[in-house]
């Protein structure tokens, strides 16, 4: 196999579009790399053969890359994420008696609001001995650590007053209509397509709990990133040409047709391109609405691996997993995301390169000038839906300040 050559597993969802569009458009041939895409429905399968050799990179949830360096559920491997592959994306879909009981209408709900009536159903199931179930796609997914995040800030205790299980994103429609789960947390197109079969509703984008929150990564085992240096940056050069191209307005029906081919997505053009243009189907039948950045790649750096976000995720994990803060583990997770390989391949590309590696997230209201030390660096509104922000340097404060 010539060393150019990168097998990428991915799950089908609208987020596998960079290394789908590299490969199709020929963004990895201009840049010398061959691309081979290996598609699978569940995230564990997906790191499972990016451990052990079957691929040598992995379209992947943020989350499970740290996790699986912790040594959380299995022999702790180092992996390395040189690059992000886009920013939100995903939705929080209730099944429709659910979205009646919680007075959802032809809009998406307020964090705030929407918490306090799911609050009142929740109280009323557990105590009728049916708690509500939701779904998400891993146990270390940035979608359980987003929904567990709006569901305590409003109140609701993950685990005690609801369940939360595991579901594949390909299947999450249809355990919202075999009655399985009461609410799901997916990525696209599978809210979009849980809406049209008229089995669900989209209550929240997870970009109103975090606007520009982590969401999938490239991750590669970090030997090979090690013994692959120049490849690895060819690789990048292609992703961050395709995000570019992903972001176009002249460029989306053609993205949408790509992604919707069997042997990537296998889902309708149509709901797939209401996600590429920031347009949600809240209800069946319903006209599309905007939500200006559902889904972020290129702009604001935003495949920029950022370090802060890595901690972010960390906290997460300690506090839902009931462990003790590790200045080590949170040195390890951190180190996990790498942007001096990020900036190493985009040097002399005209990219912005940001100054610094971590930043204080969920602090900003509005756009701002960032530090930069290539190209104009432009990062906007960043904020959780509750208004803490986190410091990436006071982990163990941020948690003792959690509900």
């Amino acid at each position: 196999m010539s060393a150019e050559t990168f097998r990428i597993g991915f799950v089908p969802l609208v987020d596998a579009a960079l290394p789908i569009l590299a490969h199709e458009l020929g963004f990895a041939a201009a840049e010398g790399v061959r691309i081979e895409l290996m598609r699978d429905v569940t995230w564990a399968t997906v790191r499972d053969r990016l451990l052990y050799g079957h691929t040598d990179a992995a379209h992947l949830v943020a989350p499970l890359a740290i996790s699986t360096a912790l040594g959380r559920d299995r022999p702790a491997v180092a992996l390395t994420v040189p690059f992000v592959l886009g920013l939100n994306g995903n939705a929080i879909t209730f099944s429709t008696a659910l979205g009646e009981a919680c007075g959802l209408g032809d809009s998406l709900g307020d964090p705030i609001a929407l918490g306090a009536a799911l609050k009142q159903v929740a109280a009323q199931r557990r105590a009728a001995g049916r708690p509500l179930r939701f779904g998400v796609v891993h146990r270390y997914s940035s979608h359980n650590y987003m929904l567990r995040y709006w569901l305590a800030g409003v109140g609701i205790r993950p685990d005690d007053d609801v369940a939360i299980t595991v579901t594949s994103p390909t299947f999450a429609a249809d355990a919202l209509a075999a009655g399985e789960v009461d609410g799901i947390c997916v990525g696209e197109p599978w809210n979009a397509i849980a809406v049209d079969r008229g089995v669900g509703r989209i209550a929240l984008a997870t970009a109103q709990i975090w606007r520009r929150g982590v969401e999938k990564v490239l991750a590669l085992r970090s030997d090979t990133a090690a013994e692959r240096p120049e490849a690895l940056a060819a690789l990048l050069r292609a992703l961050h040409a395709a995000a570019e191209y992903f972001v176009r307005p002249d460029t989306v029906q053609n993205s949408a047709a790509l992604l919707a081919r069997p042997e990537y997505c296998d889902a309708p053009v149509e709901a797939i391109l209401r996600a590429i243009t920031d347009r949600i189907r809240v209800t069946p039948g319903s006209a599309p609405i905007a939500y200006p950045d559902f889904m972020f790649q290129y702009r604001e750096a935003a495949n920029f691996p950022w370090r802060s976000q890595a901690a972010w995720l960390y906290a997460q994990m300690v506090r839902w997993d009931g462990l003790r803060f590790s200045a080590a583990d949170a040195a390890t997770a951190q180190s996990v995301f790498r942007p001096d390989l990020y900036r190493a391949a985009l040097a002399g590309s005209g990219a912005p390169l940001p100054n610094a590696s971590s930043k204080l997230e969920g602090a900003l209201d509005a756009p701002i000038g960032a530090g930069s030390t290539q190209g104009r660096l432009l990062l906007g509104q960043d904020r959780f839906f509750d208004g803490r922000a986190f410091d990436p340097d006071d982990i163990a404060g941020y948690l003792a300040q959690l509900p």
